[in-house]
């Protein structure tokens, strides 16, 4: 990240600021509130309010003059979704290119709740494809919605909080009665060839959804690799591809080659801004 003088620097949310500190922790593992002010271009106190933050929510650890990030993550432990939505802005987006490139007029799509799920579906919007859309993610139906030509369904279910997720019946059970071209799933962690999430209620319903497919694509970005969370969702060789990025180790690539999986690779165009 280029460090910039406070003068100098571009408001952004505080969501932003939180996962850009998040990922220079997660790369450098540990950080002083000065490197992160400078690297922000934010004020110290700015910085100092920001960990405090990601402290209490149990994402990071305070140290005298700093922070580092949690050595073991617990198995339920996930980002709220305006972080989430804010981190490995430049992957998602090179993944999302790639899944765009999947689909062809008159299909019918799952749309999985997922905040790269829903970077592809904004590549898609503009494409102006004739599609019928599915989804459980109502911040993803809103931005399908607003396409002429894309029919746009919600599968209905209870509001998951502090998300737009929609978990549960009747939208599993709707997913049970459906079968679609293709289905773009987002997942918690890739670990060993398994797909794991947070939740059992998640986990189930990306199931439904892959199970409702005829081509189920996992979107996940490489810091997904690596770690298991509570529950499996199913094995990597029963969905037809995983898209990923370039920042996948190659010892990664090659233990999923082994494996005979479909892993693409995108091209991260633009430099990490951390």
């Amino acid at each position: 990240m280029t460090e910039r003088p406070y003068s100098a620097r571009v408001d952004i949310l505080p969501a932003q600021r939180r996962a850009l500190i998040l990922e220079r922790l997660r790369i450098q593992n540990a950080a002083s509130i000065q490197d992160l002010a400078a690297a922000l271009g934010a004020s110290p106190s700015t910085v100092r309010r920001d960990l405090d933050y990601l402290t209490e929510r149990g994402y990071i650890e305070r140290t005298h003059g700093g922070a580092l990030i949690q050595s073991a993550p617990m198995t339920r432990f996930e980002p709220e979704a305006s972080i989430a939505a804010e981190t490995a802005r430049a992957q998602k987006s090179a993944i999302a290119q790639i899944a765009a490139q999947r689909l062809s007029r008159g299909q019918s799509v799952l749309f999985d709740a997922s905040s790269t799920v829903r970077e592809a579906a904004r590549v898609i919007c503009a494409l102006n494809l004739s599609l019928t859309a599915v989804t459980n993610d109502i911040a993803c139906a809103l931005l399908l919605s607003n396409t002429a030509s894309i029919h746009t369904i919600v599968t209905g279910g209870a509001i998951r909080p502090g998300s737009t997720t929609l978990l549960g019946s009747p939208g599993q059970d709707f997913l049970g009665g459906i079968h679609v071209d293709v289905a773009f799933i987002g997942v918690h962690t890739v670990s060993g060839g398994i797909f794991t999430e947070t939740s059992l209620e998640v986990a189930a319903m990306k199931k439904r959804m892959i199970g409702a497919a005829r081509k189920a694509i996992v979107l996940a970005d490489s810091r997904k690799f690596g770690g298991q969370s509570f529950c499996e969702i199913c094995a990597a060789g029963d969905v037809a591809e995983i898209i990923t990025d370039d920042e996948l180790p190659e010892s990664v690539r090659r233990e999923y080659d082994a494996m005979g999986i479909t892993l693409t690779i995108a091209a991260t165009s633009e430099e990490s801004p951390v």
